[in-house]
């Protein structure tokens, strides 16, 4: 029996108990001074806090073996997860939300750990409730024949596939720009004290597509609109939704080597400019890994792109789009990494057919560009030069479409 079906069954039956004396409209909240992910005679506990009970499900994920546990609905409001780790046996945790009403925790394992035990203690009113989960060693083999998503009806999440899609665009039509707030729900991105990239970049995101909306003649859609987890390949999957003419990853990292700072534009390469950048492409991809996604039977999609971005003219047209990025930034007097133009395999550039690139506008493990990145005065400036660079990207864009199908 999979390992999944036993999990999903003793977490059903708890929750359905919980469910008799709990409102599940309100948010439960999680306290961290009562909650901890342990190990006693090679076992891993799992004790959460609830301020109610709540609907859960709990499955497995293999290479590399992951714990999944998804709520309907807890505030993690107070923790980001690591501080739950009291165990060498778990790698890492995250937690956060996932999509709209779900929330999401993800354990990280040191090996193949199958759940035993899962429980949803108390409930009574005004004492909260705690959920108990015991995982014991058992072999490779056990752990990878249990792991897979569950198709629950009620609890299937959306596909990457299953976004709205918009009337191919007219001759003449206004320009369609997907933004790409990065990061999201349980994926935080970077932080740096009480600034963390995710919300920082949602909030870009906004002040951007309103500078895009005024130079008229245009259409923006934002890959999340909230702080919901969105996977690389949704976000994808919405730019073709939305026949998109270019798509931009917005992103503000930190680095813990070195002393990156300024403005860096990423356009998609089989081979990273350089260390730097391949690390960060490494970190962006592994996101979906810890948030929790399947990624068992992927393909090598940069590979497989790039082979069609040869054959097609959307490779030009990036590094065109690159170029007038750079000129925007430039003619604004922004401040830019030494090498502000570079190349790496982020997966979400991955699109054959739409000019993409992933847009670093400093690094907040930079106290200038932390600061920077923060003032409302600097972003707008930031928006400013970005529009510029659109526009300049759309007049060489025209004239050199021609050239571009030779």
């Amino acid at each position: 029996m999979r390992n999944w079906i036993l999990a999903l069954a003793l977490a059903l039956s708890g929750a359905g108990a919980a469910a008799q004396q709990s409102d599940f409209g309100a948010l439960a909240r999680l306290d961290p001074d009562a909650s901890a992910i342990t190990s006693e005679h090679g076992a891993i506990n799992v004790d959460l806090a609830l301020s109610q009970g709540v609907p859960f499900r709990i499955f497995s994920l293999d290479a590399p073996a992951r714990i999944v546990v998804d709520f309907r609905e807890v505030d993690w409001v107070g923790t980001l997860g690591p501080e739950l780790l009291q165990t060498d046996l778990v790698l890492s945790a995250r937690v956060g939300g996932f999509r709209p009403g779900w929330s999401r925790m993800v354990l990280e394992l040191a090996g193949p750990y199958a759940l035993v035990q899962a429980a949803l203690i108390g409930d009574a009113p005004g004492n909260g409730a705690q959920l108990k989960l015991v995982l014991e060693r058992t072999t490779q083999e056990v752990f990878a024949a249990g792991a897979g998503v569950p198709h629950q009806p009620g609890w299937d999440l959306p596909e990457a596939a299953d976004v709205g899609v918009i009337a191919s665009r007219e001759a003449g039509g206004p320009l369609v720009i997907v933004l790409d707030p990065g990061h999201g729900g349980i994926d935080p991105g970077a932080d740096e004290g009480d600034t963390i990239e995710k919300d920082l970049m949602l909030s870009f995101a906004r002040e951007l597509k309103e500078a895009l909306l005024r130079r008229g003649d245009t259409q923006v859609v934002l890959t999340r609109e909230d702080d919901s987890f969105v996977s690389l390949e949704r976000r994808v999957a919405i730019a073709h939704g939305a026949n998109a003419d270019l798509f931009l990853s917005l992103h503000a990292d930190s680095l813990g080597e070195g002393m990156a700072r300024g403005a860096t534009i990423y356009k998609l390469g089989a081979d990273a400019s350089d260390a730097a950048s391949a690390a960060l492409a490494e970190r962006h991809d592994r996101a979906d890994m810890l948030a929790g996604i399947d990624l068992s039977g992927t393909d090598d999609v940069v590979a497989d792109v790039l082979m069609d971005l040869a054959r097609m003219e959307t490779q030009p047209r990036a590094e065109h789009l690159a170029r007038a990025l750079l000129l925007g930034l430039e003619e604004e007097g922004l401040p830019l990494n030494s090498h502000p133009i570079r190349s790496a395999s982020f997966s979400v550039l991955k699109s054959p057919d739409i000019p993409s690139l992933l847009l670093e506008l400093g690094f907040l493990s930079s106290g200038r560009d932390l600061g920077n990145l923060t003032d409302p005065a600097w972003r707008a400036r930031m928006a400013r030069a970005i529009t510029d660079g659109v526009d300049a990207w759309i007049i060489a864009d025209a004239a050199n479409s021609a050239l571009v199908r030779q």
